[in-house]
């Protein structure tokens, strides 16, 4: 079934389970080798998405504060755009390089609020981490800072780092929730963030294969990243069908 909306077909799938399912260990695994096989299907297409969106993300970082803050807000954005190309290669439809961006047309609204949102979260977070640091971090910029600096900037960098667990959790399949199942931007957080933990577990084991498959492929020149790029946001999407479809 499908439901429009402006000109964009949302393609609907599954029974939705609120709040998510937990899932077994292996699963994070099974999200990144199921990317791999929503990317495999249209590799070109993939590829030209995410070369294109970096490009866009770079012309946006030129400009001072307002690009970083627009970067931020539109992340969203182009990222319910690819939740679409991946729903209609997972229904066997094919995706067409204007789905990224789809998210102007559909639920522009609730995808900039969730960026919004994203924005206020890592404001907080390096607020936190710089009220805890206090002066100390301030005398990084001196010529020779002090073991009280290199402490202070430790000390922020462990809060923020705090913090940006439960945000990341927040926000992980806050994206697919407010897109394929219409929730709120509130809504969306609290069922990704309920989501994520309970399925902890399969986040680790996701994880430490992320971080080994990030490093093989930054080594020839990052060039590794136009293939596991694309895999890493569909399995975005595989997470997602597997947590909260039934």
């Amino acid at each position: 079934m499908s439901e429009h909306s402006g000109e964009t077909t949302i393609l609907r799938q599954g029974t939705f389970v609120a709040g998510g399912r937990a899932v077994d260990a292996g699963r994070g695994w099974a999200w990144i080798a199921d990317g791999w096989g929503v990317f495999k299907k249209s590799p070109g297409l993939w590829i030209g998405m995410i070369v294109v969106l970096l490009l866009i993300f770079f012309a946006l970082s030129l400009i001072p504060l307002i690009g970083m803050v627009a970067a931020t807000i539109l992340q969203p954005v182009f990222g319910a755009g690819l939740m679409i190309a991946c729903r209609k290669i997972d229904v066997g439809e094919p995706p067409l390089f204007s789905d990224l961006f789809a998210g102007f047309q559909t639920q522009f609204g609730r995808m900039a609020t969730l960026g919004a949102l994203y924005l206020a979260g890592t404001v907080v977070m390096v607020g936190a981490g710089v009220l805890v640091g206090g002066v100390g971090i301030l005398s990084l910029g001196a010529g020779s800072p002090g073991p009280e600096a290199a402490s202070a900037f430790l000390l922020a960098a462990l809060v923020i780092m705090a913090l940006a667990v439960p945000v990341a959790m927040a926000f992980w399949f806050a994206v697919p929730l407010a897109l394929f199942n219409e929730q709120g931007p509130v809504d969306a957080l609290k069922s990704s963030f309920t989501g994520c933990l309970r399925n902890i577990v399969p986040f680790l084991l996701y994880g430490v294969i992320g971080i080994v498959l990030a490093f093989v492929a930054s080594i020839p020149f990052g060039l590794g990243w136009l293939l596991l790029g694309p895999v890493f946001v569909a399995s975005i999407y595989t997470g997602y069908k597997d947590v909260y479809l039934s």
